[in-house]
């Protein structure tokens, strides 16, 4: 029936490149569209009843005959299985998916039609919403916009805590239990990770593993996520002392840089080098914990526990440190704060567009305020609802800026973009006589900063054009005045199905710009 009900809705659209059915919920939500598919739900074609039976009982019949399984529906924070050896988590990401809100569209079909067989799923209207283990901020939207966020923050990390406890009770004293965890949020990682290590918990191994495609619609656009992160953990023999942060926070440090050289050579890049990197610094304050810090809570007087989130700013100082390495050929030359963040944007999300908490806290690391520092004084960025978007050098175009007639910059940021808008504008020669005058031509730093932005800055090409103009004009400029830089490979990108849908159409060309502060409180 939810095979039925997810191909032959209204909102069902069709893939002309296969020739398909594209189902309503091809990703997790229910989306906007201006056409749909019609499916002959009586013919023994795709998109039929018959074909969702037959395809369902093949899935049934391969299993060996011999094979003993059992399958239950159960509430996590009161498990009826115990003395386990091995526990197996895909934990709702934080305020990714609205799981309950999606089902919805199931429950009211399903209750129609087998609910007389299963009255014991369908005892309410809807499904059960105040009980799903979500960051839900519209749950909370009558206590107003500055506790809403709070409390949903909580009250995820109170479930996701008495679930953990369960699980550690029904965990064998040698069992291991594995978690898996993909939230570009450091805000997300905190939250899971503080209730999972005060379920008892340590974080033994972490592993990256790659599960999504490296090419998709919005990838010149905006950042995703590639890899899945495999947190391995087993139960944490009891400590009666506490351990200071000072203590320990060296070791993490060490234990981020060798993890995230690691990763490196295994072929983990951009955003997904520095999420990969937050498990082995986890591992570190979970086998230690409780971990104290030095300030002390003015109620109490007692010393103030530890965040996961400072071991985590510990794993992604040393990725930016490591990638800048990287980008310079492994030299190690130092730029502006401003330079530094733009290349390591650049590096980490490999797209214009990104989340804005991510930029945030990349900025964190580097002593600056995205909105002091990069929106309003060097308009490096500009804000689109919850997204920062990187600014072209002809978007920058002011004075003291990207100026063509200044002969000196307070960035090499800015001396790069006005030989880039120069040279676009003007051509080789007007370009020439720019470096030229402003001495930039032998300047090994702004050489330098040019070779990092070159490989930091996405080199694919699609039917024979950069996707990004950056490159083309990095490429011209390098090829024309540098010919010493190396440049890297171009990838041609593959070819992808489109998603036509009104809301990813909506995405792709709203240029609309917002610069409240109040960005992450607004709700989709």
């Amino acid at each position: 029936v939810s095979k039925m009900t997810n191909i032959g809705s209204s909102i069902a659209s069709w893939m002309s490149d296969r020739g398909a059915f594209r189902e309503t919920f091809s990703r997790q939500a229910i989306p906007m569209t201006w056409d749909f598919a019609e499916a002959n739900t009586f013919a023994d074609l795709g998109g039929s009843f018959i074909i969702a039976i037959e395809k369902g009982s093949m899935a049934i019949h391969a299993f060996p005959a011999n094979a003993r399984a059992h399958a239950s529906q159960m509430n996590a924070t009161s498990q009826t299985i115990s003395d386990r050896k091995f526990i197996s988590t895909d934990p709702p990401y934080y305020d990714n998916v609205m799981y309950a809100e999606c089902s919805d569209f199931f429950y009211v079909w399903l209750k129609r039609t087998v609910g007389d067989l299963y009255p014991d799923f369908f005892t309410d209207e809807l499904t059960d919403k105040d009980n799903e283990a979500v960051a839900n901020v519209a749950r909370f939207a009558a206590m107003g916009k500055g506790k809403k966020k709070e409390l949903a923050t909580r009250d995820y990390e109170l479930k996701m805590a008495a679930i953990f406890k369960e699980c550690y009770r029904v965990l064998r004293p040698d069992g291991v239990m594995t978690v898996m965890f993909n939230h570009k949020k450091v805000e997300a990682w905190d939250t899971l990770a503080n209730a999972l290590i005060d379920a008892g918990f340590s974080i033994k191994s972490s592993w990256p593993v790659h599960t999504e495609s490296e090419h998709s619609l919005h990838q010149a656009k905006k950042n995703a996520a590639a890899s899945t992160i495999l947190l391995a953990c087993r139960k944490r023999e009891k400590s009666s002392e506490p351990v200071w942060w000072d203590d320990i926070s060296n070791r993490v440090r060490v234990v981020a840089r060798e993890k995230a050289a690691e990763f490196l050579e295994a072929g983990i890049t951009g955003v997904d080098l520095y999420i990969s990197t937050f498990g082995p610094a986890l591992s570190v304050i979970s086998e230690n914990w409780p971990v104290l810090t030095s300030n002390t809570d003015p109620k109490t007087g007692k010393p103030v526990p530890l965040r996961p989130e400072k071991a985590l700013e510990i794993a992604r100082e040393e990725v930016i440190s490591l990638r800048k390495k990287g980008l310079l050929l492994g030299r190690t030359i130092q730029f502006d704060p401003i330079t530094d963040w733009v290349l390591l944007a650049w590096d980490a999300f490999k797209a214009e567009q990104f989340p804005a908490d991510e930029g945030r806290k990349l900025a964190l690391a580097l002593g600056l305020d995205v909105e002091a520092d990069l929106v309003r004084q060097k308009k490096v960025v500009s804000k689109k609802s919850n997204f920062l978007i990187l600014q072209q050098p002809k978007l920058r175009r002011a004075k003291g800026l990207v100026d063509p007639d200044a002969k000196s910059f307070s960035t090499l940021l800015d001396a790069i973009h006005t030989a880039m808008l120069v040279y676009q504008e003007d051509g080789a020669k007007a370009c020439e006589a720019f470096l030229k005058g402003t001495q930039l031509l032998n300047d090994p730093a702004f050489k330098s900063a040019i070779q990092a932005f070159v490989n930091a800055i996405p080199f694919t090409k699609e039917k024979g054009k950069f996707t990004r103009p950056e490159a083309e004009i990095l490429q011209k400029l390098c090829l024309a005045f540098f010919e010493d830089i190396a440049l890297p490979k171009e990838e041609e990108a593959p070819v992808v199905a489109r998603d036509v849908s009104f809301v990813a159409q909506m995405v792709a060309t709203d240029e609309t710009e917002y610069d409240s502060d109040d960005s992450e409180d607004e709700e989709d």
